[in-house]
């Protein structure tokens, strides 16, 4: 800690008292995070869903009658994925094309992949709970309540 020698005051030089302040980051938008899920849903999700509505369930009226079992092999590979891309790189492609990335609030780094792999699994079901996606418009800092959970943010890369 730096001490404020009288000449410094005497100048009007202000130290800094607290060298232990979190840094401050460049939290993503709500904005551009819509976007880079919209995106990320016509890259990852659509081929899923074609996979599995015409190559698994034999049609749309298969998944019309197993709604929950399809659900399912939509969801579980989804997550899968996003989960390596955000192992791999702390983007997946939506969050690449906007400029974005998720790291360990409290580290700054890339989340440990069990986190990251909690996150994804809770972004789905706030998804379908819609409050967690909702929040991240009344929050300062844009988190959502997986964000929350895990502790991550999405921040901009430099």
């Amino acid at each position: 800690m730096a001490k404020n020698r009288f000449r410094k005051v005497k100048q009007g030089v202000k130290m800094p008292h607290n060298t232990d302040t979190p840094p401050v980051r460049a939290y993503a938008k709500s904005t551009v995070k819509i976007k880079a899920f919209l995106t990320d849903s016509f890259i990852l999700l659509m081929p899923i869903m074609y996979v599995v509505f015409y190559l698994i369930m034999d049609g749309r009226e298969d998944f019309a009658a197993h709604k929950l079992a399809g659900w399912i092999y939509i969801l579980a590979p989804l997550i899968i994925i996003q989960t390596l891309f955000m192992i791999k790189t702390g983007q997946t492609p939506g969050y690449r094309a906007y400029g974005l990335k998720i790291i360990d609030e409290s580290t700054g780094e890339k989340p440990a992949a069990g986190m990251i792999l909690f996150r994804n699994v809770c972004a789905v079901l706030s998804f379908f709970s819609l409050f967690g996606w909702i929040m991240m418009f009344f929050r300062k800092d844009y988190k959502t309540l997986h964000d929350l959970l895990s502790h991550t943010a999405v921040i901009y890369t430099e």
